[in-house]
């Protein structure tokens, strides 16, 4: 196998820890979510029984509050029925299932629907360029927002830097840990202009991500930041 292959190890049935959360969901399942974002998402949801069991249960409010509209307008009565069936003892609730496995037959890759359909089962044919030292990008052509995926080296520590805007990431393979904590496969980190950070891949393998990213990152080291108007990221 080539050596993107090598990297991608498996989770050892481990579930997602960290999550796109509810505002987001409720945007995908009302369809009102980018081509980028969607992909993410999407992505997350085929690792994540959890968020996939929230999104039903999204699914379910509106497709209530649908039945429920009297002339094509939901009242708060309407809305305060439907979240009180939810609430209520004798409503099955949905049942998690566990996450789902890429195509065990494509070269080993573990990487989920629908990002499998994107990039193809050999990840070495991808147009990987190096962007930094222990950092290689593939940008994907996905509308909506810049996504790439990224292989971080293992043990290498990204610059410091924020964000102009927001910026989801999905762990494929691997994990890196940045101040907020640890992220593994299926976690998703959400980052924006309030946080400050610099993950580092963890030392035993190299981190593969999906990242979705609305504005350009901004360096804030105190050695880096002068490389702001050269970035391109």
């Amino acid at each position: 196998m080539g050596e993107i292959e090598r990297t991608l190890g498996g989770d050892g049935g481990r579930l997602p820890v960290h999550h796109i959360g509810e505002e987001l969901l409720l945007d995908y399942a009302a369809g009102a979510t980018s081509e980028a974002m969607s992909l993410l998402i999407a992505s997350h949801l085929a690792l994540c029984p959890m968020c996939r069991q929230q999104l039903a249960e999204l699914e379910l409010v509106g497709g209530a509050m649908l039945d429920a509209l009297p002339d094509d307008e939901c009242d708060e009565a309407s809305l305060d029925a439907v979240l009180a069936r939810l609430d209520r003892d004798d409503v099955t609730p949905v049942q998690p299932t566990a996450p789902v496995a890429a195509d065990p037959a494509v070269d080993g890759i573990l990487l989920p629907e629908p990002l499998r359909s994107y990039v193809g089962s050999d990840l070495n044919k991808l147009g990987w360029k190096r962007r930094i030292r222990g950092l290689d990008e593939c940008v994907l052509p996905v509308g909506g927002a810049r996504v790439s995926l990224m292989r971080i080296h293992q043990g290498a520590s990204m610059p410091k830097h924020t964000h102009a805007g927001n910026e989801l990431t999905l762990v494929l393979t691997g994990g890196f840990t940045d101040a907020r904590g640890s992220y593994l496969r299926g976690d998703v980190a959400v980052t924006d202009q309030h946080v400050d950070h610099q993950p580092t891949a963890d030392l035993d393998e190299d981190c593969l991500c999906l990242a979705v990213v609305d504005a350009p990152l901004r360096l804030t080291g105190r050695m880096t930041r002068f490389l702001n108007p050269f970035l391109r990221i």
